[in-house]
């Protein structure tokens, strides 16, 4: 005799366990998905730093063209494009994250920085002009102090200068910024204090040395900067210092200068030995 009751019982319990199985299998299809994400992310923060650029430039474009919703992604081909020195396909790609919904204020900022890079300056300026007043970074002050030093408000330069230089524990790069800023509109001590507080930030950097003698030979002072400096470092801006030096006139000072950049390079000095060189063949100026 066959039991109707039972017989349904077992029946709703397949049911039951069918289902079950189903919510089984979603649950664990959203957890591997979840997994995924997150290798994922790890994978686009390796990328994003230590990966090789056209390779992430690869990973990011396919991935983001898998999964066209995912803003991350286009940040990460926007970033990696930055990264491969492509700043005019960094810029377009930056446009494509600014205009999705989700898209901040520095994504905005960040779009402007490529169209510096790619030397679109008026279009730089029209972006920056659209970011919020309220959007206070120091990535932001920095560019808009880069667009009014290429539009020569120096003013509106000089402000945006300081105010990104306090926002940032290490302004060394926003100081060498302004003081070739001011070394260009011919403010040479306004320039030499700058890359001296530039390179109490960043004693390593060479740029800013050779800027910092730079703007004292614009004010006839050749004699070297108290900083710390190689042998090689040394010759160089001995180097840079009597190029100046004859530029202005001071021929003789030039010439002896180039005479101790050729003693003082610990390997053959060309540069200074072909000038010093030339210097001997022509008749004496001073």
């Amino acid at each position: 005799m066959r039991h109707p009751l039972l017989i349904a019982a077992l029946c709703g319990g397949a049911l039951m366990l069918g289902a079950c199985n189903r919510s089984v299998d979603a649950e664990s299809k959203e957890a591997l998905k979840s997994v995924n994400v997150i290798d994922e992310t790890n994978l686009s923060d390796i990328m994003l730093t230590v990966g090789d650029p056209a390779e992430a430039v690869a990973y990011f474009r396919r991935s983001s063209s898998e999964n066209p919703d995912r803003i991350d992604l286009k940040r990460g081909l926007a970033k990696s494009l930055i990264r491969a020195k492509q700043p005019s396909e960094a810029a377009k790609a930056w446009a494509g994250v600014v205009a999705m919904p989700a898209s901040t204020a520095d994504d905005k900022v960040n779009l402007a920085d490529a169209l510096i890079r790619a030397n679109e300056w008026k279009q730089a300026e029209q972006v920056l002009n659209s970011v919020p007043p309220t959007h206070e970074t120091f990535q932001r002050y920095r560019l808009e102090a880069m667009v009014a030093d290429s539009n020569k408000n120096w003013k509106k330069a000089d402000s945006f200068y300081e105010i990104a230089a306090g926002l940032t524990t290490t302004p060394g790069g926003v100081y060498n910024n302004w003081g070739f800023s001011k070394l260009s509109r011919g403010d040479y001590p306004g320039a030499e204090k700058l890359f001296g507080d530039t390179l109490r930030y960043e004693p390593d950097l060479f740029t800013a040395k050779n800027n910092l003698v730079l703007a004292r030979a614009a004010q006839r002072k050749y004699d070297l900067p108290v900083v710390s400096m190689s042998q090689v470092e040394k010759a160089q801006l001995l180097y840079t210092a009597a190029l100046s030096a004859i530029k202005q006139g001071d021929v003789t000072i030039g010439k002896g200068l180039l005479q101790e950049a050729v003693d003082t390079h610990p390997q053959h000095f060309d540069e200074a030995a072909r000038a010093l060189a030339a210097l001997d063949a022509a008749p004496s100026k001073g």
